[in-house]
């Protein structure tokens, strides 16, 4: 399995919508997507700034390319994303991932 790891940052102010915006968006599109296993939000405040991370998990690349396209490293944005994020940061993280029960 792989682990797509995004991070993003919104005014805190912003936190709330942003997370609704996320689930209407970028979670249903994973979850849509087959091969996607699990979607987690990590959200933490600093201040006036809120992180936000999307963690999925993926059986294979294969998998991942279907959701974010044939360059699975770059960051897949929607047009509303300007209107939170302080910034775009142009790449995601991938990390083969082991369950261990």
């Amino acid at each position: 399995m792989i682990t797509r790891i995004w991070h993003g940052r919104t005014r805190s102010s912003d936190a709330e919508r942003y997370l609704q915006f996320l689930h209407e968006t970028g979670v249903r599109d994973y979850i849509a997507t087959p091969g996607n296993r699990e979607v987690k939000i990590w959200r933490k405040t600093e201040g006036d700034v809120t992180h936000f991370w999307t963690i999925s998990v993926w059986d294979n690349l294969e998998c991942i390319k279907a959701f974010a396209g044939e360059d699975i490293e770059k960051a897949r944005y929607y047009p509303e994303d300007k209107d939170f994020l302080l910034e775009f940061e142009p790449t995601v993280q991938h990390y083969e991932s082991f369950s261990i029960k």
